[in-house]
C-alpha cells in the first residue's frame, strides 16, 4: 500500500484552506456583517486572517517537503502543526462569533500553540538542513 507522501498531502491542503479563508473573508464582510456585532466580527475576520497565514505556511511546508535539503520529520511536525492549528483556532473563533459562544473560545490558545510549534519546527529545519 502506497502512503501520500506529504507534499501532496500539504500542497492542496494549503490551497483549500487559502480558499476556504477567502471564501470565509467574503462571507464575515458581506454576509454577516448585517447580523454580528462589530467585536464578532473581528473575530471572524481574526480567524480568516491566522487561516490564510497558515494555509500559505502550509503551502511552503509541502513545497520543502519536495526539495532534499530539508529534514523532512521537522517539515511533518510543521505541516500537521498547522493544519491542527487552523482547526483548532481558526475554527474556534469561526464558531465564536457566529455561535456567540465563549466556551469555544477556551480552546483557541491550543490552536496558537500548535501554530507556534509548527513555525519553531520550520525554523529548526531551515537551519538543520540534510545532505
Amino acid at each position: 500500500m502506497n502512503r501520500l507522501p506529504a507534499s501532496d498531502l500539504f500542497l492542496p491542503s494549503g490551497a483549500l484552506f487559502a480558499l476556504l479563508s477567502v471564501a470565509a473573508g467574503a462571507f464575515g464582510a458581506h454576509g454577516l456583517r448585517a447580523t454580528l456585532e462589530p467585536r464578532m466580527l473581528e473575530i471572524f475576520a481574526t480567524a480568516a486572517q491566522y487561516q490564510m497565514y497558515h494555509a500559505l505556511a502550509l503551502i511552503v511546508v509541502g513545497m520543502l517537503l519536495r526539495s532534499c535539503d530539508y529534514k523532512p520529520r521537522l517539515l511533518l511536525v510543521a505541516g500537521w502543526s498547522f493544519i491542527v492549528g487552523i482547526l483548532v483556532f481558526s475554527g474556534s473563533l469561526y464558531c465564536l462569533a457566529v455561535f456567540n459562544s465563549p466556551r469555544l473560545g477556551m480552546i483557541t490558545p491550543i490552536g496558537g500553540l500548535s501554530f507556534m510549534l509548527g513555525w519553531a519546527a520550520l525554523f529548526v529545519a531551515s537551519i538543520r538542513k540534510s545532505v
